[in-house]
Formats: C-alpha cells, sequence, structure tokens
C-alpha cells in the first residue's frame, strides 16, 4: 500500500501500489490505470476518486459551501434527485450524496464534503455503471484511510527555523517588493502552490515549530490587503510574513504559483 500525503491541506491516504495519483490544477486524482484519468475513458479500470482542498479562513458552516457544490455537480451532469446524508470520518465530519443521474447515462457519481478545523475537503467519485463491483470497494476502502498526521515528511526550515514547503526556491525579495530599504533583512521563495493551501501549512507548521502566531490576517477574495499575513515570535526574533499569489503558471497541470515574503527582525 502507498501512503499520500498532502503537506500544505495537512490529509492523509492510503492507495493500492498499483493505483496512480496526478494532480490537475488544484485537485488530485486518485485511479487504478493511468487511462482513467481522461474524463471520457469506460474502458477496463475505469472510474476516479478527485479530492479538493479549500482553505475556510471564516470557518463558514459547511452547510453552505454543500450546497454550492451540489449545484455545480447537478449543473454540470445534469442531476435530478440529490439526497443529503451526514458523513462523519475520524475527526472531520460533512455531509454525502449519491448523484441520480438520468438512466441513459452509464455514469455512477458519489460526492462528500468533510470539515478539519479550517479545512474543507471536497470529494468527487465518478465510475460506469459496468465498473462498480470492481471500483467501489477499492474506493471506499481509500477513502475511509483518511487521517489527520501530526507531522509530515519534506518540510524544510530555513536558518531562522521558519518552516517551508518542499520546492519552494530562494529568490530575491526585491523581485517581489520593488521598495524595500533593507533587503538584508528580508527573506523570499517562490514555489507552485495556491494561497489557501499556504495557509493551511504555516497554520499546522508554525505551532509545530514552536513559533508564537501573534497576529494573523487571512488572505480572501474580498481581502484588500491581496495577502496572507502573520506577525511571528520565538526565541527574540520577530517575523512578518506574507503569502501572496504570484501568477498562473502554463505548464500542463496548470498550477497556482505562489510567493513568500517575510522580515527578520529582533524583539
Amino acid at each position: 500500500m502507498t501512503e499520500f500525503q498532502h503537506i500544505y491541506w495537512g490529509y492523509e491516504i492510503t492507495y493500492p501500489d498499483f493505483w496512480h495519483h496526478q494532480k490537475i490544477q488544484d485537485i488530485d486524482y486518485f485511479v487504478s490505470t493511468v487511462d482513467a484519468i481522461e474524463p471520457n475513458y469506460d474502458g477496463s479500470g475505469a472510474g476516479q476518486i478527485q479530492i479538493r482542498g479549500e482553505w475556510n479562513w471564516a470557518r463558514q458552516n459547511v452547510e453552505p459551501l454543500w450546497n454550492i457544490q451540489l449545484g455545480k455537480l447537478a449543473s454540470l451532469f445534469g442531476a435530478k434527485n440529490v439526497g443529503s446524508a451526514p458523513w462523519r470520518l475520524g475527526e472531520a465530519s460533512g455531509l454525502e450524496a449519491e448523484i441520480v443521474l438520468p438512466k441513459k447515462d452509464n455514469l455512477r457519481l458519489w460526492t462528500g464534503i468533510l470539515m478539519h478545523d479550517f479545512l474543507i475537503l471536497h470529494f468527487l467519485v465518478t465510475h460506469p455503471k459496468t465498473e462498480r463491483e470492481k471500483f467501489e470497494p477499492e474506493a471506499t476502502k481509500i477513502i475511509t484511510s483518511l487521517k489527520f498526521p501530526k507531522t509530515f515528511a519534506g518540510v524544510q526550515l530555513s536558518s531562522e527555523g521558519l518552516p517551508l514547503p518542499p520546492d519552494f526556491t530562494a529568490i530575491d525579495p526585491q523581485h517581489i517588493l520593488k521598495d524595500i530599504s533593507d533587503p538584508d533583512n528580508w527573506r523570499a521563495f517562490s514555489g507552485l502552490s495556491d494561497v489557501g493551501a499556504l495557509q493551511s501549512f504555516y497554520l499546522r507548521e508554525l505551532t509545530l515549530h514552536n513559533w508564537t502566531i501573534v497576529e494573523y490576517v487571512p488572505f480572501t477574495s474580498l481581502s484588500e490587503l491581496g495577502f496572507a499575513r502573520y506577525k511571528l515570535e520565538k526565541d527574540k526574533q520577530q517575523i512578518t510574513l506574507g503569502l501572496m499569489p504570484a501568477e498562473e503558471v502554463e505548464s500542463e497541470n496548470k498550477s497556482t504559483q505562489s510567493n513568500i515574503v517575510y522580515k527578520i527582525s529582533s524583539l
């Protein structure tokens, strides 16, 4: 069995060694054959598990988010009858539903939503009805293996002891902030992640690495600030940390690029 840890959203699932994982934009796909990544594939092993994380900075109730999810699916797939049921999995709780599609459609569709602290996880399982006997038992085992571990492999530390996600590389802070008067006190990193996922990463990792969060201003679509801001303290150090979107990267996965920028000062 293969353990998959999402270092940003903070969850772990286990899937069979012969299954495959692929990230496309902000969705993680799990399939039993690589051909199943294609949405119109209906051959042997067809079926997908999709998981998408969302940063619920306001700890909004799950029901409005669930209604939005169901509305999008109903519009996309032409669903008619959608009956929701409470769903609990370990430390997370939410709702689930079997989506009833038109009879002529060979597709089976199940969806769910789970809330865990500030995190929302959206689930979608699709497969041809003819593959249900093979696909559903494995998909159920994979989803019910969901955990929220306390530590994750791959976390880096800066020279100041600030946690950094893997694959973020150091860049010149003045490439991001043009008017820095004291560049020696600034650090910057760039990598592939959206800002919501970075906020999830830092809320978990800052506490684990004994940083005190003095202030946290979240980044949201309603924010005029344009970035998430943290004021941190540890061992007579003070850090002002900013997490900001950079630009859309034209690549195969079309991931979002973000920047991490922080200023170091003494208490």
